[in-house]
């Protein structure tokens, strides 16, 4: 399946453009379905658009959001994701939608793995909108390569979550699996820089999932997936 590809002048215009687009997935959602669900991803690069996002008028309280992945440490964490979308994203009217956490408390994300997993049956799938960032080691929501990961203990139900520990990165993790992220009605990679251009240009190349995880986003025919961009 083709990738579309958004390159946009800069930061600005991607994060004005890409907002515009995920409200109006969001506004379609609700106004089909009575509701809508969102799955965002953390770091530097999604703090525009999330900002964008609170001063749009939408429907918010008909919307659940949750996290691609997150590092397994309490909200008030400075490296925490869910701290970015609550200090960010879930301000003025956009704090009425529902957020749905991946950090629990366990003592680490294998532990608090099944808590997870019932927290995310809360929203509504397939989901609307799934947005998802890339590393320059090519690595997606926290799928990493070389990472070692275990699904959730639960035979009863297709895993949705599994923990996860980088090779080269700080903190366990909790991350969805590649089939949850999949099973959206909207898919969007988003990156800036020349760096994870390169990154995804060779990721197009034939090659293992395992070398580079974002294949998985980028290589499959399961739904179409929309790469936002800018130098």
């Amino acid at each position: 399946m083709a990738l579309e590809l958004h390159r946009h002048a800069d930061a600005a215009a991607l994060d004005a453009a890409l907002a515009e687009t995920v409200a109006a997935r969001l506004r379609e959602g609700v106004c089909r379905r009575g509701r809508a669900s969102m799955v965002l991803s953390g770091g530097r690069t999604p703090r525009g658009l999330f900002a964008r996002l609170a001063a749009t008028r939408l429907p918010w309280d008909r919307i659940r959001i949750t996290l691609a992945d997150d590092r397994w440490v309490p909200a008030d964490h400075p490296d925490s994701n869910e701290r970015t979308v609550r200090s960010v994203l879930l301000q003025h009217e956009a704090a009425a939608a529902c957020f749905v956490p991946l950090y629990n408390g366990a003592p680490d994300p294998w532990s608090g793995l099944d808590a997870a997993q019932t927290a995310l049956a809360q929203l509504p799938r397939p989901f609307d909108v799934v947005l998802l960032g890339m590393g320059e080691d090519g690595h997606t929501a926290s799928l990493f390569p070389a990472a070692d990961t275990l699904p959730a203990p639960s035979a009863a139900v297709t895993p949705v979550c599994i923990g996860v520990r980088p090779a080269g990165a700080p903190h366990d993790r909790l991350s969805l699996t590649p089939a949850a992220l999949l099973d959206t009605r909207w898919l969007a990679l988003h990156f800036t820089g020349a760096a994870k251009w390169s990154v995804l240009c060779e990721a197009l190349e034939p090659g293992s999932v395992e070398t580079f995880p974002v294949r998985s986003v980028i290589q499959q025919d399961q739904v179409p997936c929309r790469v936002y961009w800018t130098l």
